[in-house]
């Protein structure tokens, strides 16, 4: 019988310096897992990945933490083999990278969309790509999405129309790398409370979003909290390996599908 559990796992977050990446890294940490490599995108995030990478170490785990832009083949290779060389094989992988974009369709100009498509589908696709190769047999993969793939709305063209990819590359993967047991999963917050959120939205947008989800009254914030999402990502990459090909909403009610 394949063991699910965390304990003494080697995992590999895409994204895993702050926010909800870093939140996951630091739980999965204080679950037993063995070893955290934590990518982080530029410079301006190093800071946040030290601070990650030391809170994984005092949660008894090794760390090692990674900078690169994932917008090519050659990076998410790259980036999977440097984890490897320092951390071992790793059993968990979880993509949280994404881009946001709030803009009328007739003023997205073609560099915008390339830049959107590059880190939100092209990014996911190879990560999933490279997990597959280089993960343990009965492995777990999860990515971030959005919980607008379950919305009718308008301005998040590119945003959610970037994303939307990920849900067949994730059923298309589950088929594929399920003979080795692994569990291919992607999970769809809603609206976050965390600084990728708010520069997108004018205050008007920031009021609706805060009260748009059903349970929003019983929300810190009215939004989704990082610290709502993390417990799902936990049961996906572990005990609820059963799941495989799916992509759930997580967010209060603020969409369905």
């Amino acid at each position: 019988m394949a063991d699910h559990s965390i304990k003494d796992k080697v995992v590999i977050i895409a994204g895993g310096a702050k926010n909800l990446g870093g939140l996951i890294a630091r739980d999965l940490a204080a679950q037993g897992a063995k070893a955290i490599a934590i990518h982080y995108n530029s410079a301006s995030s190093k800071a946040d990945a030290d601070e990650t990478l030391a809170a994984i170490e005092a949660a008894g785990a090794r760390a090692v933490a990674l900078q690169a832009d994932l917008t090519t083949a050659a990076a998410v290779e790259k980036l999977f083999a440097d984890t490897i060389a320092a951390i071992g094989k790793p059993d968990i992988a979880i993509n949280t990278v994404g881009k946001v974009l709030k803009k009328p369709m007739a003023e997205i100009s073609e560099t915008e969309y390339d830049e959107m498509a590059s880190v939100n589908a092209k990014t996911a696709f190879f990560f999933l790509k490279e997990a597959g190769k280089n993960l343990n047999d009965n492995g777990k993969i999860c990515t971030v999405v959005t919980s607008l793939l379950g919305a009718f709305t308008p301005f998040y063209a590119a945003y959610a129309g970037t994303k939307a990819p990920v849900e067949h590359y994730t059923r298309a993967a589950s088929k594929e790398f399920g003979a080795r047991g692994i569990s291919v999963t992607a999970v769809g917050p809603g609206p976050m409370d965390t600084p990728f959120f708010y520069p997108a939205e004018g205050a008007d947008a920031v009021a609706y979003h805060k009260t748009a989800a059903a349970l929003s009254a019983f929300s810190k914030t009215g939004l989704t909290d990082i610290e709502d999402v993390v417990p799902f990502i936990r049961h996906l990459v572990s005990d609820g390996w059963w799941i495989t090909g799916q992509t759930i909403l997580i967010n209060g009610g603020y969409t369905t599908k």
